[in-house]
Formats: C-alpha cells, structure tokens, sequence
C-alpha cells in the first residue's frame, strides 16, 4: 500500500484532537523558551517526572534570559535528580547561545535551531512544529516506533543511510493542508501514539488511528519494528563512596570531571576499589573521636551501565582535606549545587 499525507496526517491530527494529551502544561503555550525546555526535559524522561522539575525550573528562570544570566552549579542544583546531567548543561549553553547570538529569541526554522547546543534534529523539528507550525519532521524514539511501522520500513537503522531514508519518508507523510493548526497536533499526535498505544511491546491496535494503514499490523509482527542491529552491551561497576565528614559536620566535595558519568555535578571522592579507600585512610591517620562506618551498598542504574555504590562514612574526620580542589560544604551549602541523586540522599541520611 501506497500512504500519503492525506491517510495518514488526517488521521493523526483527528484521533489526537479526542484521544491524545492536550493537557500537559507545555502544550497550552507556543513560547519556544517553553516547549525547548520540556523537549530536553523530556528526552529519556518520563512525563510524570518532568512535571515537577519542569514547574520548578520555570518558577526560578522564567525566561531564557534568567537561565542563560544564572551560575551553572545553580542550573545543575536545580536539575539533580532528573538525571543525563550533560542535558542541563547543553541547556544553560543554549540558552547563553540565545541570548549572545540571536538577541534572546530562538530562531524560527528547524535548521537554524538544530545549531544550538544539545539541540538535535528532532528536538528542532518539534521546536519548529509546535512554536511556528513549520512543516518539518521529527524522529524521536516514539515517532520512529509508529513511522517505521505504518510504512513497514525493516531496514537496519543503524546505519545512517537507512536513517536518512527514513527522514525522507517522514517528510513525505506531513500534512499539507492547514498546516498553522495541523503541524502542532500532528508532530503532537505521532508522540501521543508512541507512547499510549504503539508500544515496545503489546502494541494497542485495535485503537490506533493507523491500524488499517499499518504494514506491521498486516504482517502481525509489530514488535519487531524498528531494526536495529547495534546494541550498547551493558556494564556493572563498582564504586566507593568515601563520606568525609569534620568535626563540625561539614561534608568533603568536589566537581567531577568534566565528561563521563556525573560529568560536572559536585560528588563525595570515589574510589575504584574498597582497597584504596583503606589506603587513602592509613595515609591519613587515626585521630582521637574519629569513626567509621560502611553503609549498606545500593545499586543505582544508569541506561547502559549499573553502578553498585559502597558508602564509606567517616565522621569527626580532623585530618587534611584530600588534595582534589575540593571544600568543605555545610547541609545548607550542598543542597544548593548540583549532587547526583544517589549522592544527594546518602547525604540526606547523615
């Protein structure tokens, strides 16, 4: 079957108008200063989780002007616990980028947009769609699940031509008509099926919009769309958490390095084995009230990686600080920078 824009945007633009989410806080506005702010929250993230985060975030910078003027640690203070931290800092280069290059407004085309810091092609694509109506695609994991599927495009997107194919066959499928009110519920209404009914698994068919379009459905193998063949292979690591603590209850910490896991965000010192932790402490010396204890270990799971993190809690530490251009934080203090999340609640327990 031959689809064209007609079958399929109608459609979606229908089914999303009574059936998909038209009550999410960041589809009442077309302020792209908004809608940029949830796509990025949004990558990787459950809807539930960003809502706070997205509230808090627009409560402390209500424009792009506020974020790009804020210090980064209180960017990074404000996004712990959402996770994928390089996210926010692309978002505070973004916004500077904004404000220094463009004048503090976002450019109005998917091109110009797609420039930005942290700012991909699919992410400018709804951009474009839902602030200015361009007609222009987007391929985030959903969309790409439902297109792939309709279209019965089997072929490996791990390569980048079979990706830039399936671009193209995006770009033939928007609507042509009323593209100022269709465009917006269209790139919205392709996300809303994703995620409701075009799932990973037990797709919902009988409900979609598409099914009578769908190749997939036809062929009765949904789930195997889309192919790709490359996998990341998952990796366990072990870190210990040295906790300092001084005579006044203040906590050691220092800024992670500036790329790999918590790239940037202030952490505890972290040692690869239980060994070195034994070893940085005799280096140091016993003193008179000082103890020491090991916490129960957690895992803490990242998306291609399980972290098993052991606390090491040293209380009435007297010694010298460790030499990594680190300081001594009160509570208060270090719940205003930017801490990883299992950091910040292993804090919270001293």
């Amino acid at each position: 079957m031959i689809l064209s824009e007609t079958d399929v945007a109608t459609r979606v633009v229908r089914w999303q108008s009574s059936h998909g989410r038209n009550h999410l806080p960041w589809q009442q506005t077309r302020d792209p200063y908004r809608v940029w702010l949830s796509e990025i929250m949004l990558q990787q993230t459950q809807v539930s989780t960003v809502l706070g985060y997205y509230a808090r975030f627009l409560e402390r910078f209500p424009d792009v002007r506020a974020l790009a003027a804020a210090p980064q640690d209180d960017v990074m203070a404000l996004w712990s616990g959402l996770g994928y931290y390089s996210r926010a800092r692309n978002l505070h280069r973004c916004a500077q980028t904004v404000v220094n290059e463009h004048g503090g407004k976002f450019p109005r085309s998917a091109q110009v947009l797609a420039t930005l810091p942290g700012i991909g092609r699919s992410t400018a694509g709804a951009i474009a769609a839902f602030c200015f109506s361009e007609r222009t695609p987007i391929l985030d994991a959903n969309v790409r699940r439902v297109l792939t599927r309709v279209l019965g495009f089997d072929a490996d997107l791990a390569l980048s031509r079979n990706e830039r194919t399936l671009w193209l066959h995006a770009q033939s499928l928007l609507p042509s008509v009323d593209i100022d009110t269709a465009m917006p519920r269209y790139t919205q209404g392709l996300m809303d099926l994703g995620a409701s009914l075009c799932t990973p698994r037990d797709p919902a068919c009988p409900q979609c919009p598409l099914q009578t379009l769908c190749a997939a459905h036809r062929e009765g193998e949904p789930e195997r769309y889309p192919v790709r063949t490359r996998t990341l292979k998952r990796r366990s690591e072990s870190w210990w958490l040295l906790v300092l603590q001084d005579p006044v209850g203040r906590v050691w910490l220092s800024r992670r390095p500036a790329v790999g896991i918590w790239a940037g965000l202030y952490c505890v010192p972290v040692f690869p084995l239980r060994s070195d932790v034994s070893v940085f402490l005799d280096g140091a010396g016993p003193i008179s009230g000082q103890t020491m204890e090991e916490g129960a270990p957690f895992l803490h799971v990242l998306t291609h990686r399980d972290l098993h993190l052991h606390p090491f809690i040293v209380r009435q530490y007297g010694q010298a600080a460790p030499n990594d251009d680190g300081a001594w934080f009160t509570a208060a203090q270090f719940e205003a920078l930017g801490l990883p999340a299992p950091i910040r609640k292993l804090l919270a327990g001293l």
